[in-house]
């Protein structure tokens, strides 16, 4: 899957690992490894601009979804037989999600996150305007932060476990460090 990140807020973020939650999202939800997607993250002028524009609704928000229109429902992203397929574009505003991540007591960055899922999720189809709507979206919203969540997990587990195993093996002269080379025969030196 191919996710185009561009950073025009001016808050620094951890821009792969938002890359990594859009994939990890996509790919939980089934959707062609063929797919693109954009993510732009913009400051609350430019967010609050978009806002009033396509929602009529005054002043910035956190997340903005923006589907491709050709995008043909009966052929969606996640069926089998699809080429590529740009799936849209999602718009985050780290200036004001950083409030809402206070208030949820969790950082920045994991709310990003959400943000980046929930966006992924519009794009896909899915609304929260009517309850039912609502509680489908947010149950599977919820199920893959957690599930991304315990991906990163072990994954940094494996990365300290294998440099401790690297550092253990170094020590007994078992191994050599990473990016040291044997001179070739016959140099000098």
């Amino acid at each position: 899957m191919s996710v185009e990140i561009a950073n025009e807020s001016g808050v620094a973020v951890d821009e792969p690992s938002i890359a990594a939650a859009a994939r990890f999202a996509l790919d939980r939800l089934g959707v062609s490894k063929l797919a693109e997607l954009s993510v732009l993250l913009v400051e609350l002028d430019v967010m609050a601009d978009l806002h009033e524009r396509w929602m009529e609704l005054p002043g910035p928000t956190d997340v903005m979804a923006f589907p491709m229109d050709e995008l043909d429902s009966a052929r969606r992203p996640d069926a089998a037989d699809v080429g590529p397929a740009l799936l849209g574009d999602i718009v985050l505003c780290p200036a004001f999600a950083r409030e809402q991540a206070r208030q949820a007591g969790h950082s920045l960055l994991e709310e990003l996150h959400l943000l980046t899922v929930h966006g992924v999720l519009h794009l896909l189809g899915y609304d929260h305007a009517e309850p039912a709507e609502e509680r489908e979206m947010f149950t599977l919203q919820k199920r893959i932060l957690a599930d991304f969540s315990q991906a990163r997990a072990e994954a940094r587990r494996r990365a300290a476990q294998r440099r401790e195993d690297d550092r253990l093996l170094g020590a007994v002269g078992l191994n050599e460090p990473r990016g040291r080379t044997e001179p070739d025969e016959g140099s000098s030196g």
